[in-house]
């Protein structure tokens, strides 16, 4: 049970590492501008701003990484309670599918390491 706990860990981090390679190379680009429904005009106009989001993500990424290779569940936690606040933060804002997008399997994350105490 323990090992798919921090298999979902490398998941969340995974899916972080995704939207970094969205938001930072793919924004403009046909994948980005289907995956955030966004038209070229916009995507141009806000290109910059995704770059800075997607780097966010990257060390979000890099932080559940981190915490999955030394086995330390409290920057797991840490790492997924920040995935969930901006999930949670993004599905107010934006779209409610980023709560299932972000949020939801980091609070899975979350749920598998409390209970494999």
């Amino acid at each position: 049970m323990t090992q798919v706990a921090w298999g979902l860990v490398v998941l969340v981090g995974l899916l972080h590492l995704w939207f970094m390679v969205l938001e930072m190379l793919l924004w403009t680009r046909p994948l980005g501008l289907k995956t955030f429904r966004n038209s070229p005009e916009r995507a141009e106009a806000t290109k910059v701003l995704a770059a800075n989001q997607g780097l966010y993500n990257g060390f979000i990424a890099a932080g559940l990484f981190y915490a999955a290779i030394t086995a330390s569940r409290e920057f797991a936690m840490f790492f997924l309670v920040c995935v969930v606040i901006a999930g949670l933060y993004g599905a107010w804002s934006v779209s409610r599918r980023i709560f299932y997008v972000q949020a939801l399997p980091a609070l899975i994350a979350i749920a598998m390491l409390w209970f494999t105490r």
